[in-house]
């Protein structure tokens, strides 16, 4: 989706002075709602009205294929738990029960992420028009603090296998069945991150990365007790639960550190990078400078603004094409949903020198050079002289 605010004095012209247009990949125009009359032609279609929304069938497939790939993480999750806690009572492994204290967590955290996944995919409305994207990020925040909370039972149980080891039985049966639940939460694991980066979806890296470090754990856990079916030290049970808890810990705070910043709005410098490296390859002459560049995502849907300093002669058709250059290559670069708020202003005479536009009939100075569209540059919330 495409918003541009072409308010100007110096931009002339009898329409409407805001066009937000929008379009998702692969598919035409949609009309959502009408809030003015600007007459255009879309997609070799004739309209009029200024607001469009993303809409399309490629936006359903994507949330089809998350929900499918979390309820997927939550019942293999119920399933594991299962074998886990039975592995436990064969073994009477601290080790082995803090694995499967962990698997509690996994559970709990993909019913969150099911219900995540499907308020991203509700379509933004009057309540909500940024859309539901947000929740992902209480989701991530919330499994890093279960997370956490796991890691923490896990070092308490290991300390008192520590203090007190006792005998293990049944080790070898135990060993078996760590390492079948450890392959299938491998591929879990390798599902979820995999969906989860092709549809931009937090929610399942997060569940992803939950269930990487179960496997991790698991992993450990699997070396850690062969050692102890080798040597007899039981000792060794309750050190590599603590051990495991630790790498845990560091998950979760990742977790949690990244979901604070997607509610904050933190700026994203790779993304920030991305944009303004894009706007440089297809910089025009007419495009005089950019400002109050700023970009931020929600859910699979990309939000970015920032102001554009166009000749003061141009109409405001003119100037509408201008943007609608900007719009398509953003939209075919960036990909996914795109929401992008352009402000165009006029120029003035400082910015004559930076300006290549030629022939241009109200120059005040020269034309000296095109000045570098550095990040910080484009990230100046004032115009840089």
């Amino acid at each position: 989706m495409l918003q541009v605010d072409l308010y100007s004095p110096g931009l002339r012209s009898n329409m409407a002075p805001t066009v937000a247009l929008g379009r998702s990949a692969g598919a035409g125009w949609r009309h959502r709602s009408w809030a003015g009359t600007v007459p255009e032609q879309i997609g070799g279609e004739s309209r009029k009205g200024t607001s469009f929304m993303i809409a399309d069938g490629t936006e359903n497939e994507i949330a089809r294929k998350r929900i499918i790939a979390v309820s997927c993480s939550l019942l293999v999750g119920i399933a594991l738990m299962g074998v886990k806690f039975y592995n436990y009572s064969l073994t009477g492994s601290t080790a082995i029960l803090s694995d499967a204290l962990e698997s509690i967590i996994n559970v709990v955290a993909s019913g969150f992420a099911l219900m995540s996944v499907i308020l991203v995919s509700r379509p933004p409305d009057s309540c909500h028009p940024y859309g539901h994207g947000k929740i992902e990020y209480f989701s991530a925040g919330f499994e890093g603090a279960l997370i956490v909370v796991a890691a923490l039972g896990i070092v308490q149980q290991g300390y008192r296998q520590i203090i007190s080891p006792h005998e293990l039985p049944n080790l070898k049966a135990g060993l078996w069945l760590l390492a079948l639940t450890g392959g299938v939460n491998l591929v879990l694991a390798a599902v979820l991150l995999h969906v989860g980066r092709r549809s931009r979806s937090l929610t399942l890296i997060a569940d992803g990365k939950h269930v990487l470090t179960d496997v991790l754990s698991t992993l450990g856990v699997l070396m850690g007790l062969f050692l102890v079916q080798q040597t007899g030290l039981f000792w060794l049970d309750g050190a590599i639960a603590c051990l495991m808890a630790v790498i845990i810990l560091v998950t979760g705070a990742r977790l949690m550190r990244q979901s604070y910043a997607g509610l904050m709005d933190a700026a994203d410098p790779e993304l920030l990078h991305e944009i303004s490296n894009l706007i440089n390859e297809h910089r025009k002459p007419n495009w005089i400078d950019i400002h109050r560049l700023r970009a931020w995502r929600s859910g699979n849907r990309l939000f970015l603004d920032f102001h554009l300093i166009l000749p003061r002669d141009l109409s405001l058709e003119q100037a509408h094409a201008e943007v609608m250059a900007l719009r398509r290559i953003l939209e075919t670069r960036l990909g996914g949903l795109v929401e992008a708020l352009i402000h165009a202003e006029p120029c003035s005479e400082p910015e004559c020198p930076i300006c290549g536009f030629d022939p241009c009939k109200i120059r005040r100075r020269p034309f000296k050079e095109f000045r570098q569209w550095v990040l910080e540059r484009l990230t100046s919330t004032f115009k840089v002289p």
